[in-house]
């Protein structure tokens, strides 16, 4: 297992580009005839009974893909009495691809905050950690759009995360290590400056993990 702390911290309101952000619509005529074609060269035959149909379903599964939901629009409910509380959510797990080989990667994903006055709908995080998998991707800065959202959503620093990567590029080509994992944390604001909040969500989002 690897480790790699996420860092600077970006200031709240600064806006960095996103790759895949505003990519163009999947054209997927052009991806079906390209899967054909790749077909051909790998010595396969797309017209054999078990090949009819492959490459529209490929090129529909990209466009699916690569079109996750939109994560703009944020859910939050008033708790003024919350200021101090720390709410970790875990047990997500997305796939995303790999851009440097395009193999599919799984992502495990557990996040962490200190309300201050607001708590965020629960079902945000997940909408968030789809958003920016659904894209040709590495860890690092898929942990640091999370990072990056969610600061923007709370409208504070006060945020950790931790991602624990199963990556195909690395499992089943290469060295082939089908054990390897590869963990990628963000911590800010309080919960990178606190050791007692920061050690609360190393420890809860280790229990989180050995118990999904």
């Amino acid at each position: 297992m690897t480790t790699s702390l996420a860092g600077p911290e970006i200031p709240l309101g600064k806006t960095l580009p996103v790759p895949g952000e505003h990519a163009a619509a999947v054209d997927t005529g052009r991806v079906a005839d390209l899967v054909s074609q790749l077909l051909i060269a790998l010595g396969e035959d797309p017209d054999r009974e078990g090949l009819l149909g492959t490459p529209d379903r490929v090129a529909a599964w990209w466009s699916d893909f690569l079109s996750p939901d939109d994560a703009a629009t944020a859910t939050s409910f008033t708790e003024s009495q919350l200021n101090d509380q720390l709410v970790i959510v875990g047990g997500m797990s997305v796939w995303s691809l790999c851009e440097h080989h395009m193999l599919p990667m799984n992502l495990q994903v557990t996040v962490g905050y200190v309300p201050d006055g607001e708590v965020v709908g629960l079902s945000k995080f997940g909408r968030i950690a789809r958003h920016f998998a659904g894209r040709l991707q590495v860890q690092e800065r898929f942990t640091r759009e999370i990072a990056e959202r969610l600061a923007a959503v709370i409208g504070h620093k006060d945020l950790a995360i931790v991602v624990r990567g199963v990556h195909l590029c690395m499992s089943m080509r290469g060295v082939r290590m089908e054990n390897a994992r590869t963990t990628t944390v963000h911590t800010g604001g309080r919960l990178a400056s606190d050791p007692v909040l920061n050690q609360q969500f190393i420890t809860l989002a280790a229990v989180q993990r050995n118990t999904a």
